[in-house]
């Protein structure tokens, strides 16, 4: 009896023991489970360059409504951003990239799953030197100017002025020029009119001092009418109305967002947020918030479509 009462006590003393090993354990466990939530924690994005507008406009209303979330962005060009994805230097990005299908595979190989939302369209604007009076062109004159077909404002309008079309764009790695590669099947190496700066507010300055430049730059660096800046790069530039491809080649239209809504501007592109977490953390709760109504309103605001939420066109007629 006294064996049975003291095998007893040595179990219940081993239990104690335990309880106070593994109460801790679970503690920091907890502590650490704790550091990272949808709404709270530290992190750093990486979004492309030409979206820095309005993922800013984002993080600065995100953030204020959730005082313990702190998110770092860095902007960079696609295909820097793309490679620091993939390899795990950040777990979301902001991009009008979207995985291959060999990418996706290498990804799930490494038992990672990408999660691609959509939050918005944006548009690649077309912009002019303020001097420069042929701003209707038609898709095939666009076609044609990028791929060497035009080169000289003569063939657009034999009474220009303005001499050889030189094409800028912000970065020789970017979203943008990588678009138009891909829409008119250009060659990896550009024409020698082509001309790299290091960003969009850069190609807005280059084409407000050049008369004969064409620009690309996304829509949301100038779409904001609210924001001086956006307003500000606006007036130094003129914005191009592109007609449709293959269609009626008599009517342009500008990237306003109800002609991004329906596409009638030929030069539209999704924005796409990519995370690669495999909880539900910080990255996870911004995605969601872009996603969501607040975030909507946002991107409404600032002059690009909503991808996530239904909006209402109302297209006012001057008399």
């Amino acid at each position: 009896m006294n064996s049975v009462k003291s095998l007893t006590a040595a179990v219940a003393g081993v239990i104690v023991m335990a309880s106070v090993i593994i109460m801790p354990a679970c503690k920091n466990k907890g502590t650490a489970a704790l550091k990272e939530t949808p709404t709270s924690g530290n992190i750093r994005i990486a979004a492309d360059d030409s979206f820095q507008p309005i993922i800013a406009a984002e993080l600065d209303t995100f953030t204020a409504l959730y005082t313990y979330a702190q998110i770092t962005p860095v902007y960079m060009p696609e295909n820097e951003l793309v490679a620091f994805f993939l390899n795990d230097s950040v777990k979301v990005i902001v991009s009008s990239w979207a995985p291959t299908e060999e990418q996706r595979k290498v990804l799930l190989d490494l038992q990672t799953v990408v999660r691609t939302t959509v939050v918005a369209y944006d548009a690649l604007a077309i912009v002019l030197n303020r001097s420069n009076a042929d701003s209707l062109l038609t898709y095939k004159n666009v076609e044609d100017i990028f791929t060497g077909a035009v080169t000289d404002w003569k063939q657009i309008n034999p009474s220009s002025r303005l001499g050889q079309i030189n094409i800028v764009f912000d970065n020789v790695r970017s979203g943008n020029i990588r678009y138009f590669r891909e829409k008119f099947s250009l060659p990896e190496e550009l024409l020698p009119n082509f001309y790299a700066v290091k960003s969009n507010p850069e190609v807005i300055d280059y084409v407000s001092k050049t008369p004969g430049a064409l620009g690309i730059v996304s829509v949301n660096w100038i779409s904001d009418e609210d924001d001086p800046r956006s307003f500000g790069m606006l007036n130094k530039i003129k914005v191009a109305a592109i007609s449709q491809p293959y269609l009626d080649q008599s009517s342009f239209y500008l990237p306003l967002q109800g002609h991004i809504y329906d596409k009638s501007y030929p030069f539209v592109r999704e924005v796409n947020m990519h995370t690669r977490e495999s909880y539900t953390g910080l990255g996870s709760g911004f995605v969601s918030f872009v996603a969501g109504e607040k975030g909507q309103r946002i991107i409404l605001k600032s002059g690009l479509v909503p991808a996530t939420m239904p909006i209402r066109i109302i297209q006012v007629k001057n008399e």
